[in-house]
Parts: structure tokens; C-alpha cells; sequence
């Protein structure tokens, strides 16, 4: 065999690791001559690792802006991040460096740049002409706290208001500091002893920019004039100040208070309100006041030409209204609309058809920004309908326990997913385009479709077309409504298992080419689906209880006590009530009062109407056993070709065939090794800490098998449940250290040495390492697979590994993935003349190196949390091997196609993703992506075909990643636009009459009053200026971050993505620079003379 030679490996790959393989390779040389020498493509170049999307719901939003023009919507939150949204489909992340909160976005209208303030007093300016934003500008505030930003339409000039209750000017242009400030003490009348608190709201009169209106927290609001640089008028109320907003007019202006009341100012009258309103009030007689109410958070007063102006406001409810949902109130002429909300609001926008504020706004929608949603309300639709979103919001709908990811899916399943999805909409929706439709669509390079399949807390499951690095929901299916829901707790006592979401979803099985389904949910049960176009009710629903065990009796004889698990063909024929053979003694009910042979959850014993989709094909739940709960099911496989399915946790396994309704094999771990179990096992006990034994035993051939076996850091008590990423219940160590079954994998292959060929068999790992293989006898297909039985018998062959098994695949004699046989979908209504077909199986090609055999070898690849394995089959020989991590473990393994070829793909709880060349195990990509820092990523974290792979970074969110250089390349294309060329809508006419008399909005050259020749220098250590990296187009996928050109050809000669040197960087943002001027500098001189600064 050859032997291969072992590459530079992307970012910091162990030597030792290194070391291992190509030693492992030596060793076994000599038994690896036999074996046919496969040509492997796949080098270190063809991998690379970068985020490509991240979708869903911004965690924890902060912060909402829009820009009217390029009808961008942009959302900051509690960690800093920065999502922004335009048509369906075009959607990007931004993420600052400091992490700190999000207080406040101002886009700078129509000129792709937005302005973000931040909890740690910086100021960041963002370039959005370029597919993956980048930072311009920072300035960072030393002396004051930011809290409040106001940036007029068309600009450069940023009023920042501070906790002391300054506000300072920034020039966003160069992003440095007039030496023109506002100081509290200038603005509030000299005979006031208070200070009047921080700035809550700055903003010009729309009539004329040279009036600032300053509005103060404690209810001092002031009429600034910035030429004479004092205050016109200044109005005081005795309530707290949440918001401000101007009449379009400029003569009144509406403010919201702490005590839920809007004061309404004529600009001229500072004594005071000119009305003052209570929305949510109780009106007392005798012209009392009434009574007070919750603050109202904010208030927006939009004018229309053809009737009463919208006064919009959050909050302000009375508080009385106990458990009353957060409301947002549209109050128009004489109405007010109460529009009741799922979650609190954060903030809120009305959309309006025109960016200039001394107009009529013309409002058409309201953007409301929730803890957990974002909502749009049509304002022109009678009863306020609220438009359909079209963006994937919804993943965190009920929370995500488990995701699957498949990529490269037969080519009909997303349109039928989809038909069968779109009967599921919603009525009652605007009939109106959706309003933030800016941006333009990147270019499809994937030919493939990609499916997320996200299980769900309540017990549901939502199929997700994930083509093109686009997210959209197809299909969600309830598996919670085939049990009875309990009316009260006290109906409750079988599912204390759990203490609350019982039909949560822990595991997916999912068979693409069949469309069967199969779930394991968190009250050990496990529901079979099939799928069906056509309607249907379901009189009795199909059902079996199980009853799987731990004992440990005579632990000496086993083979004495275990009955043979070959069933008759009369097993199981009650399904209600299924007996299994190998625990005749417990199978009585319990006589000293414990629960015993119940479910933890009930199925309805009502007809259940099935729509179009996924429906039930067979319900399986394990039973209490003398007064101990079922525990928790740990692994799960189906196979629609064999028609079963099989399960086990940590009592055992049990394997069912779906298509007679019987259980075929149920037996206790244990059990499953017959006479061979390697194990000195003591009744409810922890194991015992065991040192490592080398390499791969036999066990069968008769091999002595030391009781000191390799344990691998994760497989004591506490990481051990860890690393499995199923959540458990088990609380006692004697369950904790039981052995568990943690993978299952049906397939066609050689199950014991003497094999001459393969034959349809279950590959079942455990927690201990061990790999055992049991063999399947199926009957002849058609009327005879309902009529036989199926015949399941352990093989004897027993493999073992360090660390618990995570995957297991099978390779031909030329190195391709061998997939699990199955069936094609068919309707299941259909005649049953057409029902039966031959099952698909994969033809054995013969190759030249192995004619002269009876038949050809196969490859068993086999992953554990600590090392990989290629044994050759059917001699059973390792011949390679690959100890994949010494101190950490190994969280997912996935063996996935790539290019062509075929590779194994790890994430370590460390943070590593690693990739291995198959079968020779060579290291491929070794980067340090993500530390472990929750079991969510654990349990979502998952690898599929053509380089993908995802992991739901937020509770919200799903982060999708590739590990494909060629999709890395490709991304900048993929990749939308955020910024287009879009005319500015043309200014509002003046009028002859207001021309003449000077009745029109009045301009003032800002430039005059704050530039550094007027307004001097700002003081130094008042605020320090940072230069951002930005502008430097596409990121490309470095895992360093650095980009351009220049770096990508420095990442080329230097795979550990060093940083580049101060110097480089000078002259990377150069060449940025020039390229971008040059792209332009016409349009925008045509368009902007005087406006050019955001280019650079």
C-alpha cells in the first residue's frame, strides 16, 4: 500500500496527531497489502473555513433604524451585533468588536452608510456599499456617557447628546469632534438649582435646521438657536421626558411622559401644553385628572395631506390592567386602535413615503420591533392588518432542542414540502407588498438544495428550504397532538420524567429518498411518519409499549439468563401490550404499589384527522419498569428499505418493524454482548476509572480482553452526559454509568469474518466504545415482508474504539460512501398492486485488484469522541486509524462528500473543526473556530455534503459555515447587496407665496457654524478617534479576518492567517480606496457634487 505523505494542515495542526496516522499507517502495512490502494483527491487546499449566513431573529434586539430611501431596515442588540434586512432573501450580520450593547442606529440616508452608538460610548460609522459591511470611522467618548444621537437628513453633521446633559457635534465625514457644544447649564434657565438630567432627544425644526429642540429627562425640553448659540424658549413639566416628535410643520411638537400622558407644545407658548392627553386614562367627573399610567416609551406624530395626523406611541396602558399584553396604540383623528402584542416592545418606526420632515409623511406601515419578533402594520388597511413576513424569524418560535442539516436532496422534496406547507398560512394578512424591499439578490452559484430540519421544545418539527444560502420555512409538523394534553398538573402524574415540555423533540431521523420520518422525544417516545399528499383519518392510532431494562443479575452467566432474542413469527402480535421475551420475570405488574408498564405520555384514543404531509405510521413509548421512569432515548436510526426502526438509551436497545407493528429485539446492553462482555460490572455503581488498553480487539475471535480499557476524559459522570448532547433526566451515578447506546447505523455489509457477502445488518456503538454488530434475515419483499417474520440475531463481532462511538459509514472497494439501502417515495394510497417494489439496493462493482476474490472488501469508518477507525471488511483488520483529540473530545462527526470525494469531519468541545481524507484518516483542516461555551451549540452542531455545516449560535439564530474552498471563493458572489443607486426623492415645493414671504423650511450652512474655523478644536481627551479596518470589500472566508487582495495572496503563502503588518494594511485600504473612487466617482459626481466623502 502506498503510504501517504502527510501535508501542511490549514491553522496549527498537531504533530502529534500527525505523528499517529502516518505510524497507525506503518503498523499495519503488512495487513493493509491485501487491501486495494484507493486514489484519494481531496488535499488541504480544497478546504477553508468561513461563516457564510446567520438567520433568524436578532437575540436580544436593542436598537431599529430605516432608511426610507434604500428601504433598508437595520436592528442592533444587547451583543453588539448589527442584522440588516432588505428584500426577502438579502439579509447580513455585522458584528462589533467590543461586544457592547447597541443603543442607538442612524442610518445616513440614501448614502449607504449607517452610524451606530454604542453602551461603551463609541461612535462607529459603517460602509454598506460593499457586500459585508465594514467599519470607517470610530470615535470613542472618554469623558461622557452617549445617550442620544440625532443625524439630519442629508448631513454630515451628528448632534450627540450625553448623560451630563451636553451635546457635542461630530463630523461624519472625517468622524472628529466640532469645537461647537451645547452645554447643559447654557441651555436651562440660569435660575434653576437642578440639573436637568441626561438628553433624552435632539432633533432640528423641520422648518428650520438652525433650531435644535433638546429634550431633557426630567421634563425640560429647549428651543436652541445655534447661530446666537442660546435658547429661544424653553417648556418645563413637572413629569419625566421618554421621546419627543415634531409636527411636520414645525409649530408644534408632542412629547411622551413617565406618568402615561402626551403634552402636545405650540412652539411659540414655552408657559404651557397646548393640550395634554391621557390615551389609556380613566376620564374622572368633576374635571379631575386621570388617574396616572405607565410610561409611554415613545411617541411618533405623522401628518397626512388628506386627513387627521397618526400619533403613534408604545406603552401608556393603565395599571390596572394586570397580565394585559404590551400594546402599541395608533390614535387617528377621532379612533384610537389598541394593537395587542406577543412580546414587549423594544422600539418602533413608522414608515413614511417621504425622507424629508418638513412634508407631509404620508405614514403607510409601523415597524415594531419586539423582544422576540419583529412586526409590520399596514396603516392604510382598515382594521391595521399586519403584513406576512417573509424573513426566517420564526426558528426560535418554541425553543430548538435538535437540528439536522441534509444537503443535496432529491430534487422533488422541496416543492412537495412546500405544497403540503402553504395549506398551513396564515389568513387575514395585508394584502400589500412587503415595505422593506431594498437591496438586490446575489448570483446563485449552488445547483443543490439543502434542507434544515429544526425539532422544537412544544414538540414540533419545521423543515427549512436552505438552498443558496437563503433560509425559508416549508412545512412544520405537530407531534404533540397524537397525545391527550393534560387540562391541569394534577392530570400530570405520568410525565414527571420531565418537568415541563414533555413532547420535546431530542433526536431526527430522517431518510431523504423516502421521505420517512422518525423523531425520539424527550418522554421516551418515539413517533414513525410517513409522508402523504392526500388527506386521511386515522381511526385507531398504531401503538406498542416497551419495556427495556437494566439488570445486572448473575453477571458471571449472562448467556444462562438471556433467552434467545430470535422471535417467533406469533411475537407481538398484540401491539397494545407487548411482552418482550427477555425479561420474563418482570413483566407482571408490580405488587408493592409502584408504577409500572405505563407510558409516560397518553395517545388519544380518538380518530385523528390527518392532513397533506407527515402522518403517523406508528407510535412507540417505553414504559415505567417497578417504579423507575423510562430513561431518556439516546440514539435513533430508521431504514425504509428494511422497514424498521431501532432505538436505545442507556438501559438497552430495541429495534421494531414498523410495516407488521412487532418488536423485534429488546435487550439490555449487556445482553447484547452474550458471553463476550468484556466488563466487570457491579449493580448500581459508578465505573470504575480503567487505563488504556492499545488497539482494536476482536472479541469474538476469542481475543483476552484486559478489564483495564482506554476511558476517555469525557466519559466520567459529569462530561459524559456532556458530551452526548442529549439532555437527561438521570440524576442517580448508577444510571450515569450505565452504557449507552449513542449510535445506530443499518446498512448492507459484512458481519462476520467469514463472510463471503454482505448482507443487510445493524451496527449499533455505545458510550463505552464498543461496536457491535447484529444481523438481520428479512423476508422476501411484496405480500411475504407482511406475512414473515423479520429474524434479528447478534452476529458476535465486537469492535471497540476510546471514547463513545458518534458515527459509524461504509465505504466500496474503490473509497465511495456505500448509503444505507432504501426506497423511493411513493404515495402510500396508491394500488396495492403498485405498493410492493424491489427494494433499491447499491450494485457491487467489481474492480481488477480484487476479481480473483470470491467477493470485494469493504471499509467500516467508525468515529468516537476521541478517535477514528477504518477497518477493513470483512478480515475486520484496522487499517488506518487517527487519534483525533488527547484533552478534549469530539462533539459531531459527520462523514460527508466533498469534491467528488468523501472526508470525515470533527468539532471538538476545544473549538477545533477537523477534516480526514478517507480512508487513509490523513489530516485535511485543522482550525480553531469556536470555543464550546453551551450545550446548545453542542446539540445543534452539525456537518452535511458539499462543505456546509451549522449550529444555532443564539437561542434565535442559526450560524451557517463552510469548510469548502471552492465555496468560500464563491460566497462574495452569493453574497446580496445592500446598497443600490437610488434616485433621492425631490424636495417639497416651497410655494410661490411661501418663497415670498420666507414662510418655507429655513437652511443653515452648518459648516459655518461647526467648522474648526468657526467653532475652533474640540478638547482632545474629550473623545479619541479610531480608524476603522473598513472598506476593504469581501471578506472572502479568512479565518483571520484580514482581506483584499493584497491579503489574500499574503493568505496564500501563509496558511496560519497572520496578521498583517501595519505597513500592508496601509496599503491595502489604499488600494481599496482608489478601486472604489475609480467605480463612482462618475455617477456620484453627476448625482452628489459636493457629497463624496462616504466613498472612501
Amino acid at each position: 500500500m502506498r503510504k501517504f505523505n502527510i501535508r501542511k494542515v490549514l491553522d496549527g495542526l498537531t504533530a502529534v496527531s500527525a505523528v499517529a496516522s502516518a505510524s497507525s499507517a506503518a503498523q499495519q502495512q503488512q495487513a493493509g497489502n491485501r487491501e486495494t490502494e484507493i486514489q484519494e483527491t481531496l488535499q488541504s487546499e480544497h478546504f477553508q473555513l468561513c461563516k457564510t449566513v446567520r438567520h433568524g431573529f436578532p437575540y436580544q434586539p436593542s436598537a431599529l433604524a430605516f432608511d426610507p430611501v434604500q428601504k433598508i431596515l437595520a436592528i442592533g442588540t444587547q451583543t453588539g451585533a448589527l442584522r440588516l434586512f432588505g428584500r426577502p432573501g438579502v439579509e447580513c450580520y455585522c458584528q462589533h468588536d467590543s461586544g457592547a450593547a447597541v443603543i442607538q442606529l442612524q442610518f445616513l440616508i440614501n448614502e449607504g452608510a449607517l452610524v451606530s452608538a454604542l453602551a461603551d460610548d463609541t461612535l462607529h460609522l459603517w460602509n454598506l456599499r460593499q457586500k459585508r459591511p465594514a467599519i470607517l470611522h470610530s470615535l470613542k467618548f472618554n469623558r461622557e456617557r452617549i445617550t442620544f444621537c440625532h443625524l439630519p437628513f442629508q448631513s454630515k453633521w451628528l448632534y450627540v447628546g450625553t448623560e451630563r446633559g451636553n451635546i457635542h457635534i461630530v463630523n461624519v465625514e472625517s468622524f472628529t469632534l466640532s469645537g461647537y457644544v451645547i452645554m447643559w447649564n447654557k441651555a436651562i434657565e440660569l435660575s434653576s438649582k437642578s440639573h436637568p438630567g441626561p438628553v433624552v432627544h435632539i432633533s432640528d425644526n423641520p422648518m428650520d435646521e438652525g433650531k435644535l429642540l433638546i429634550g431633557f429627562e426630567s421634563g425640560t425640553v429647549v428651543l436652541w438657536d445655534l447661530k446666537s448659540k442660546k435658547a429661544d424658549y424653553r417648556y418645563t413639566h413637572d413629569e419625566a421626558i421618554h421621546s419627543v416628535a415634531w409636527h411636520h410643520e414645525g409649530k408644534q411638537f408632542i412629547c411622551s411622559h413617565s406618568d402615561g400622558t402626551l403634552t402636545i407644545w405650540n412652539v411659540k407658548s414655552p408657559t404651557k401644553p397646548f393640550q395634554t392627553i391621557t390615551p389609556h386614562g380613566k376620564q374622572l367627573k368633576d374635571g379631575k385628572k386621570p388617574e396616572p399610567c405607565k410610561p409611554i416609551l415613545k411617541v411618533e406624530y405623522k401628518t397626512t395631506r388628506a386627513g387627521e395626523p397618526f400619533i403613534i406611541l408604545s406603552g401608556g396602558l393603565s395599571y390596572d390592567t394586570v397580565g394585559r399584553r404590551p400594546c402599541l396604540t395608533v390614535m387617528h383623528g377621532k379612533s384610537t386602535a389598541v394593537l395587542e402584542m406577543d412580546y414587549s416592545i423594544v422600539d418602533f418606526l413608522t414608515l413614511c413615503e417621504t425622507p424629508y420632515p418638513n412634508d407631509f409623511q404620508e405614514p403607510y406601515a409601523v415597524v415594531v420591533l419586539l423582544e422576540k419578533d419583529l412586526v409590520l402594520i399596514d396603516l392604510a388597511q382598515n382594521g391595521y392588518p399586519i403584513f406576512e413576513n417573509p424573513y426566517p424569524l420564526t426558528i426560535h418560535e418554541s425553543p430548538v432542542t435538535c437540528c439536522e442539516y441534509f444537503a443535496d436532496c432529491p430534487v422533488d422534496l422541496i416543492p412537495a414540502l412546500y405544497s403540503v406547507g402553504a395549506r398551513q398560512k396564515r389568513q387575514g394578512y395585508s394584502k400589500k407588498e412587503w415595505p422593506i424591499s431594498g437591496g438586490n439578490w446575489g448570483v446563485i452559484t449552488q445547483s443543490y438544495s439543502e434542507i434544515i430540519i429544526t425539532g422544537h421544545a412544544d414538540g414540533s418539527i419545521k423543515f427549512w428550504d436552505a438552498s443558496a444560502i437563503t433560509l425559508q420555512v416549508l412545512y412544520k409538523l405537530k407531534t404533540a397532538k397524537v397525545f391527550e394534553k393534560s387540562r391541569n398538573k394534577d392530570e400530570r402524574p405520568n410525565t414527571d420524567i420531565v418537568d415541563e415540555d414533555p413532547y420535546a423533540i431530542q433526536i431526527i431521523s430522517w431518510c431523504a429518498e423516502s421521505r420517512m420520518l422518525c423523531i425520539a422525544g424527550v418522554s421516551a417516545h418515539v413517533i414513525i411518519y410517513r409522508f402523504s399528499k392526500q388527506e386521511v383519518t386515522t381511526e385507531v392510532i398504531p401503538m406498542l409499549e416497551v419495556r427495556l431494562l437494566y439488570e445486572i443479575n448473575d453477571v458471571e452467566t449472562p448467556d444462562g439468563e438471556q433467552a434467545p432474542p430470535v422471535p417467533t413469527p406469533g411475537t407481538g402480535s398484540n401491539p397494545q401490550s407487548i411482552v418482550p421475551q427477555s425479561h420474563p420475570s418482570t413483566s407482571s405488574s408490580s405488587s408493592d404499589g409502584l408504577r409500572d408498564n405505563v407510558p409516560c405520555l397518553k395517545v388519544k384514543n380518538s380518530p385523528l384527522k390527518q392532513s397533506p404531509g407527515y402522518q403517523i405510521e406508528l407510535v412507540i413509548q417505553l414504559v415505567w419498569v417497578s417504579g423507575e421512569p423510562p430513561q431518556q432515548i439516546t440514539s435513533l436510526a430508521i431504514n425504509s428499505a428494511y422497514g424498521l426502526v431501532v432505538f436505545g438509551n442507556c438501559n438497552g436497545i430495541a429495534m421494531v418493524d414498523y410495516l407488521q407493528k412487532t418488536v423485534l429485539l429488546n435487550l439490555g446492553t449487556i445482553e447484547l454482548y452474550g458471553s463476550n462482555d468484556p466488563y466487570r460490572r457491579e449493580p448500581r455503581s459508578p465505573r470504575k476509572t480503567r487505563q488504556p488498553s492499545g488497539g482494536l480487539c476482536d472479541i469474538n475471535e476469542g481475543t483476552v480482553v484486559p478489564e483495564d480499557r482506554c476511558k476517555s476524559p469525557t466519559s466520567d459522570v459529569k462530561d459524559n452526559s456532556f458530551s452526548r448532547s442529549r439532555s437527561s433526566s438521570v440524576t442517580s451515578i448508577d444510571k450515569e454509568s450505565r452504557e449507552a447506546i449513542s449510535a445506530l447505523h443499518f446498512c448492507e455489509t459484512f458481519t462476520r469474518k467469514a463472510d463471503t457477502s454482505p448482507s443487510p445488518c445493524l451496527w449499533v456503538g455505545t458510550t463505552l466504545g464498543t461496536v457491535l454488530v447484529i444481523a438481520l434475515n428479512l423476508p422476501p419483499g411484496g405480500e411475504q415482508r407482511l406475512l414473515q417474520p423479520v429474524i434479528v440475531s447478534p452476529s458476535g463481532t465486537i469492535l471497540r474504539l476510546k471514547g463513545a462511538i458518534l458515527r459509524m459509514a461504509f465505504l466500496d472497494t474503490t473509497g465511495s460512501l456505500v448509503p444505507p439501502a432504501h426506497e423511493t417515495w411513493r404515495e402510500h394510497y396508491e394500488d396495492k398492486d403498485e405498493k410492493e417494489k424491489a427494494k433499491k439496493r447499491r450494485p457491487v462493482s467489481v474492480s481488477p485488484s480484487s476479481s480473483q476474490e470470491i467477493s470485494e472488501n469493504q471499509y467500516a469508518v467508525i468515529c468516537s469522541e476521541k478517535q477514528a477507525k477504518v477497518i477493513s471488511l470483512p478480515s475486520q483488520n484496522c487499517i488506518y486509524k487517527q487519534n483525533i483529540t488527547e484533552t478534549s473530545f469530539v462533539l459531531r462527526g459527520d462523514i460527508v462528500s466533498l469534491s467528488n470525494s468523501i472526508c470525515l469531519a470533527c468539532f471538538c468541545a476545544n473549538g477545533h473543526i477537523m477534516t480526514f481524507s478517507l480512508p487513509s484518516l490523513r489530516p485535511l483542516l485543522d482550525v480553531y473556530y469556536l470555543p464550546l461555551t453551551n450545550m446548545r451549540i453542542a446539540r445543534t452542531f452539525c456537518f452535511t455534503d458539499n462543505g456546509q455545516a451549522l449550529y444555532l449560535v443564539s437561542p434565535t439564530e442559526i450560524q451557517r459555515l463552510t469548510y469548502s474552498q471552492e465555496t468560500c471563493e464563491n460566497l462574495q458572489e452569493m453574497l446580496g447587496e445592500l446598497f443600490t443607486l437610488v434616485e433621492t426623492p425631490e424636495a417639497p415645493n416651497r410655494g410661490f407665496f411661501k418663497g415670498l414671504f420666507g414662510g418655507g423650511a429655513q437652511s443653515l450652512d452648518r459648516e459655518e457654524l461647526f467648522g474648526e474655523s468657526a467653532s475652533g478644536k474640540a478638547s482632545r481627551s474629550l473623545a479619541q478617534h479610531i480608524p476603522g479596518p473598513g472598506g476593504i470589500e469581501g471578506v472572502k472566508g479568512a479565518a483571520s479576518g484580514v482581506v483584499g487582495e493584497l491579503a489574500r495572496a499574503r493568505l496564500a503563502l501563509d496558511e496560519r492567517g497572520q496578521k498583517l503588518g501595519e505597513l500592508e494594511e496601509k496599503t491595502a485600504a489604499m488600494l481599496y480606496s482608489a478601486d472604489s473612487f475609480s467605480k463612482h466617482a462618475h455617477e456620484m459626481m453627476l448625482k452628489y457634487k459636493d457629497k463624496k466623502w462616504y466613498q472612501f
